[in-house]
């Protein structure tokens, strides 16, 4: 065992977020692929007392499993930062460009990687400026079908596909009740796949991308956690030029966004071969039916040896 190998690790999980269920069922499969190669975890729900016992026990590692605000936004990173605990993921600035979907496409589109056509809209401007005047201009310049999603938020919660005009309203009231913030996308149809993004120190690699195909025609939230509900494909059925494409997209918007150690970017490929960047996760999905552990096992990698690989990443990136 080298310096940098992890002997303790807590891994949080929980939290007050809508995506509660979630972490805690990637928590718990982070902590046993952990515990299979011999480190101690503890397994933690965040509360008033968390940073009083980090800062006292110093474990050589936290492992973040908290999906939502309270692990994405950047804000517990940034207090990890403070007490100087190392922890698996992206710093909090990276956090924070990736949490907010609107920022992360401006970044990602300066860079050259598609994005589609969107505007963001708070809850206060759609009601200052009238719903209905904010509807009829959204109908002629992001006329149907649109995607409207919270502008923060993860697992598919808020988000409505709007094939029908008159279903618009309805799906803002939906997006705003997640977020005060809600983004009005193009509908790009096409493949939708997820690439997931591993870097213990060599720099990022992209794995096999994921075909999702939901029975429902909907990646819903019901559709990622319910076993049975969706079809996976490893990797996707794309040809060897589009799927270098997108691998080559998942990478650049890592890379933009700044993010570190795991990471997961959303797209869909167009009939025409290009991929369009719909998000960024700071924290994929880990549980039995998440698409970034179907990728680690698709390219052969056992999931506690790249879960303790960062866990040593973070140890030497902040003894560094």
């Amino acid at each position: 065992m080298n310096e940098s190998s992890p002997r303790t690790v807590v891994v949080l999980a929980g939290g007050i977020s809508h995506e509660r269920d979630v972490s805690l069922r990637s928590g718990r499969r982070v902590a046993d692929s952990l515990a299979e190669h011999g480190i101690t975890v503890e397994l933690r729900d965040p509360d008033a007392t968390l940073l009083a016992y980090l800062a006292e026990t110093r474990p050589d590692v936290v492992w973040p499993a908290l999906h939502g605000a309270s692990g994405e936004d950047g804000a517990l990173r940034g207090l990890l930062d403070f007490i100087g605990i190392p922890y698996v993921g992206s710093n909090s600035g990276a956090a924070r460009l990736a949490w907010d979907k609107p920022t992360a496409k401006v970044l990602v589109d300066r860079d050259g990687v598609a994005t589609p056509k969107s505007i963001a809209l708070s809850r206060d401007a759609f009601r200052e400026l009238g719903a209905q005047s904010v509807l009829d201009c959204l109908s002629t310049e992001l006329p149907v079908p649109v995607v409207v999603k919270p502008a923060q938020g993860g697992s598919a919660q808020g988000v409505t596909l709007v094939d029908d005009r008159a279903n618009l309203p309805r799906a803002m009231v939906d997006a705003y009740t997640y977020c005060d913030v809600a983004l009005i996308e193009k509908r790009i149809i096409g493949t939708e796949i997820a690439i997931g993004i591993i870097d213990s120190g060599d720099g990022p690699v992209a794995l096999p991308a994921v075909e999702i195909q939901p029975l429902s025609g909907v990646y819903s939230f019901e559709a990622r956690y319910n076993a049975g509900e969706t079809r996976f494909f490893t990797p996707a059925r794309l040809g060897a030029e589009e799927t270098a494409r997108a691998a080559e997209a998942a990478l650049l918007a890592h890379r933009t966004l700044g993010l570190r150690h795991l990471s997961r970017v959303d797209l869909i490929v167009d009939d025409e071969g290009i991929p369009w960047f719909l998000e960024a996760n700071v924290l994929p999905g880990l549980t039995e039916t998440s698409l970034l552990p179907q990728a680690l096992e698709a390219a052969g990698h056992d999931l506690g040896w790249v879960y303790s690989a960062l866990a040593e990443a973070a140890i030497r990136e902040s003894r560094a």
